[in-house]
């Protein structure tokens, strides 16, 4: 049965590590899965603070990827209109377009909100970038995690 939940494990891994990258795949919470799968063998006990902060951190994570891209924006000189915009392109990207709608989402939504405040298209595109450089910054976060549970997965069965 441990080489089962090996396996499991580090497929739930691999497959997480893959979902940082791929907008409809959540990395993170499946990397932390395939720690829970490793946790449930024989040879391997994760201690509880060890799950707990790693689940606290998943959580984290997987909510900051989803408020970044706004924050981009704002960055970028994007008003509040673009800041609200660039949120509601994160939904209807979720939801209307996946995987690529994720991606495009907040940038679409953050440029219209900013043409609806009367910004110029330049000035909106500046907001719209930084909505992309917030999603990347999101990705290298979820990214961060996945690799450090891998670590901690490998770790574990040498």
């Amino acid at each position: 049965m441990d080489i089962f939940l090996i396996i499991v494990g580090g497929l739930l891994m691999i497959v997480g590590f893959f979902g940082c990258f791929l907008p409809i795949i959540p990395g993170p919470p499946i990397s932390y899965l395939g720690l829970i799968v490793l946790h449930y063998t024989s040879d391997v006990n994760f201690s509880s603070n060890f799950l707990i902060t790693w689940g606290i951190i998943t959580a984290v994570v997987f909510g900051l990827d989803y408020v970044i891209p706004s924050y981009g924006t704002k960055k970028y000189g994007g008003t509040r209109a673009g800041v609200i915009g660039s949120m509601i392109g994160v939904v209807f990207g979720l939801f209307l377009f996946p995987p690529i709608g994720i991606i495009i989402g907040p940038m679409i939504g953050a440029f219209i909100g900013e043409l609806f405040t009367g910004r110029n298209s330049k000035e909106a595109l500046r907001a719209a970038w930084g909505s992309f450089i917030g999603f990347l910054l999101g990705t290298l976060l979820k990214m961060v995690a996945s690799v450090m549970m891998i670590y901690y997965f490998v770790e574990a069965l040498i």
